[in-house]
């Protein structure tokens, strides 16, 4: 490691540790914190939002208020919703139906009619957090669900989907599959506000057991693996399977970022790419089961970040640090890797560990909890932890230059002081691209404390501190969605 990334990453480790009235002592603040702290919300059998199906519409969205809320008081800066379990929608969509996890019926809007993901960004941004809009790729159905809307891939497209076990899947090897997964995709990056897709480690599903043999059970893709033999195709069935697969990722790279640059492509695979080719690793193979070859995704930068499931202790077959040394040094083209964190599965102290150890981990600066719900409901309270220490400052998302590199402009500002010391500062965006969020230090004593304010937010006060009294310095500057910051603004305080 070179003697400039070592002495930024123990700047990181300080800033991001530190209690926020000890944050530096000079008459300049020190760079932003920047680490990637986002959460998984899940839908599918209603795991996280909504509670339950066919929750009434004001109680919907009291529960997306409540999570983010939950969210915003943890400091983390992105949360991921499933709004396509299984090839419906939990958003208005004229190319899928409503998804019964939302209404309880598949196919019936919410009565009022409401657009969930237009809420869920909508409140997230006002609270300064990421919203980035997971899909799930292939799965048709999950579980015993009988209810099938006439205007489902079911009933719409029966010769693309396959039964699979419990499963209903939609097969990727057939190429319009493959084309009606991406358009729904582009859909939601058209017609949303969302800050990235994103997708989990479902490609080809887990393998399934026959009940009364307990032998595996091969995919059925006889019929669109002979068309393609037919057709010319020389690829064996496990390397076609995998191919399926990376033409849809390299064309959901391309084509989202020609709609929207800015937009955030990443994916979630399962922690493992092949078990063989890390000393003392074992387990289960996405390569040669799912066929997800997550390793080349990253080697081609076809993400922008990648969350590799590494929900395992730190001590074990599956050594966490082994797991995410690898899939950093698979980012040849310096890509983040921000591994997911298992948090039902461990106690805080290794939670604690894991974290300890990303953050001395080049390219590895953030994290995504599994899942949102999991860090609230904490046998061990971590998310009390988390406020309590690494997590006590506030942190830009790391920047990704190869998305876009100029600095947004410089935010217009004013401060005054009132009667009691506290200061109002007065904030708004210039002419020119619009920010994310604006980064905040603010000066008591000789000590500077960083935080972010939504880029709606109008104004922001600071009141005196009883120990160190009021501010007495002010700097701001705008950040864009790429992380970008602009000038630094010296407030005047009059």
């Amino acid at each position: 490691m070179m003697l400039r990334e070592m002495r930024f990453l123990f700047l990181l480790v300080v800033l991001l540790c530190a209690p926020l009235t000890a944050m530096a002592q000079s008459d300049n603040p020190p760079p932003a914190p920047r680490e990637f702290r986002g959460a998984w919300i899940a839908t599918v059998g209603n795991i996280n939002w909504p509670s339950k199906p066919g929750l009434p519409v004001a109680e919907q969205q009291r529960e997306i208020i409540d999570l983010l809320d939950y969210a915003a008081q943890l400091k983390l800066n992105a949360v991921f919703v499933q709004v396509r379990p299984a090839a419906d929608a939990m958003y208005a969509s004229q190319l899928e139906p409503w998804s019964h996890y939302l209404t309880g019926s598949q196919g019936q809007p919410p009565v009022p009619f409401y657009d969930p993901l237009e809420f869920w960004i909508t409140e997230a941004h006002r609270r300064g957090i990421e919203c980035h809009a997971w899909y799930n790729l292939y799965r048709a159905r999950a579980g015993n669900n009988s209810n099938v809307a006439p205007n489902h891939v079911i009933r719409r497209h029966p010769e693309i989907v396959r039964e699979y076990g419990d499963l209903t899947w939609i097969d990727p090897g057939e190429p319009a599959a493959r084309q009606h997964t991406l358009n729904v995709i582009l859909d939601i990056v058209r017609r949303y506000d969302v800050d990235g897709v994103h997708t989990d480690d479902y490609y080809y599903p887990y393998v399934e057991k026959d009940q009364a043999t307990s032998k595996p059970i091969n995919f059925p893709d006889d019929a669109s693996y002979g068309r393609y033999r037919q057709s010319g195709g020389k690829l064996e069935r496990k390397d076609w399977r995998r191919d399926n697969i990376n033409q849809l990722v390299e064309q959901v790279h391309h084509d989202v970022h020609r709609i929207k640059p800015w937009v955030k492509v990443s994916y979630g695979p399962f922690g493992i790419w092949k078990p063989d080719v890390i000393d003392g690793i074992k387990g289960m193979s996405q390569y040669d089961e799912l066929y997800a070859d997550a390793k080349l995704w990253l080697n081609n930068g076809w993400v922008d970040f990648l969350a590799p499931q590494l929900y395992w202790p730190i001590e074990g077959e599956q050594s966490f640090p082994k797991l995410l040394e690898w899939w950093v040094n698979e980012s040849t083209e310096k890509r983040w890797v921000w591994p997911g964190l298992g948090v039902a599965r461990h106690d805080t102290p290794e939670l604690m560990k894991q974290i300890e150890i990303i953050r001395k981990t080049p390219l590895a600066r953030g994290m995504v909890f599994w899942n949102l719900g999991s860090v609230r409901r904490h046998k061990d309270k971590f998310g009390g932890a988390l406020m309590q220490g690494p997590f006590r400052t506030s942190a830009l998302v790391p920047a990704m230059p190869w998305r876009d590199s100029r600095p947004p402009p410089a935010p217009r500002t004013s401060a005054e002081r009132s009667r009691d010391d506290a200061v109002t500062v007065t904030l708004s965006r210039a002419p020119g691209e619009p920010p994310i969020v604006f980064a905040v230090w603010a000066r008591y004593g000789q000590q500077w404390r960083f935080l972010t304010v939504p880029a709606g937010a109008p104004s922001l006060q600071l009141n005196p501190d009883p120990s160190a009294g009021p501010a007495t310095a002010v700097v701001i500057t705008a950040v864009d969605r790429c992380g970008n910051e602009s000038d630094r603004v010296n407030v005047r305080i009059r």
